[in-house]
Order: structure tokens, then sequence, then C-alpha cells
């Protein structure tokens, strides 16, 4: 299958500081902010595992049966479930040759997003597809095995941008307008409860 060598890993280990309350278990067109993202990862590759850290159990028990991981060092940053999570990957999933990295915070993420950056990856042989909105690039991110020890070198609050920027000759890129809502406060939140 043209998908089974992409591994999808699905960050979802943050405390939600600004928000107050775990964003991974707010619902959005009767599924969670997680359980749609990983719902839409599951279609397009068995090879996906979520980063869990703060609030485990709560967020664990949400979850589909599927893998999860879980970041004693969450607490680190963003870099840190990304390590993590990519050793997992590829503990569990050897044979994969390319990663795309999600978070659980974008409520318009979808199958297609994830098949858009394995098929532009495949037509320009670029070593990173990114996902374009608001004059910007991000996640969700795909890399290809050349950048695994990269990702693996990662630490603190250093994000997958960090490599975005270092190599972006290599980088290809898919538009994803609605990339650009992302939940971090309450505010945010009621703006797309409001937008449903």
């Amino acid at each position: 299958m043209m998908t089974e060598k992409t591994g999808i890993l699905i960050l979802a280990a943050g405390n939600s500081s600004r928000l107050g309350q775990p964003k991974q278990l707010l619902e959005f067109n009767g599924n969670t902010l997680l359980n749609h993202t990983l719902g839409q990862a599951l279609k397009v590759s068995s090879s996906t595992i979520v980063v869990t850290g703060s609030k485990k159990i709560e967020i664990e028990r949400e979850l589909h049966p599927s893998i999860t991981c879980n970041n004693p060092n969450w607490e680190k940053g963003m870099g840190s479930s990304l390590n993590f999570g990519i050793q997992q990957l590829l503990f569990t999933f050897p044979d994969i040759n390319n990663c795309i990295v999600s978070v659980c915070d974008q409520p318009f993420i979808n199958a297609s997003i994830f098949r858009q950056l394995i098929e532009i990856q495949k037509r320009t042989d670029k070593g990173i597809v990114a996902s374009a909105y608001s004059d910007t690039l991000g996640i969700p991110v795909l890399f290809t095995k050349k950048y695994f020890g990269k990702l693996l070198k990662l630490s603190g609050n250093e994000g997958a941008k960090k490599l975005l920027l270092e190599f972006k000759e290599d980088v290809a890129e898919i538009n994803f307008e609605e990339g650009a809502t992302d939940i971090d406060t309450i505010a945010d939140y009621e703006q797309l409860i409001k937008l449903r």
C-alpha cells in the first residue's frame, strides 16, 4: 500500500497552560480534537503513534485503541516530545521511509492533507514537505528518512520549524490555509464553535 511506509506522529503532550484545560479533549463536531486528528491519520497510515504527556490518564482513556507513548519529559518542551515520539515510531515501525509530524489542535486537519504531503514528496523528491498558511510554513510536515537523525537531536522548545529554516532548499509545500486555525486559548475555541 502506497502510504504504509509513512509513519504519522501526533504530538499531544502539552498541558494547554493558556487554555486552562486539556485542548486534546475539547469537543468539535461531535469528537475530541485529538480523536479527530487520530482518526484522519489512521485513514492514511496504520503506522501512527500519539505522544502523550500532561493529563496522560484522561487523554489515553479517550483514544481509539491505538499506540500511544507517554513522554516522561514532556515539560521540557515540544522538541523533547518530538524526539521521544520519533524514537518510538522508529522502534515500533522500523521500515518507515517518511514521517509526518502533526499536532492535535488543528481542527480542520483531514486525511486529504496527509495524503497531499505524501504525494508532493513523491512528485518533487524533496526531503521535507510542509503546510503553508498565514504566510508561514508549518505543521503538519513530512520528513524523509534522511532527516530522522536531525529530528532525534531536537530538544527543549526546538520544534520542526528549526529544520524548515535550516534546509529551505529541500522544502516543498502544500496549501493548507485552514491550518492557521489552532486552539491555544478559550477565545480561540469560542471562535471555532461560532464558525461551526
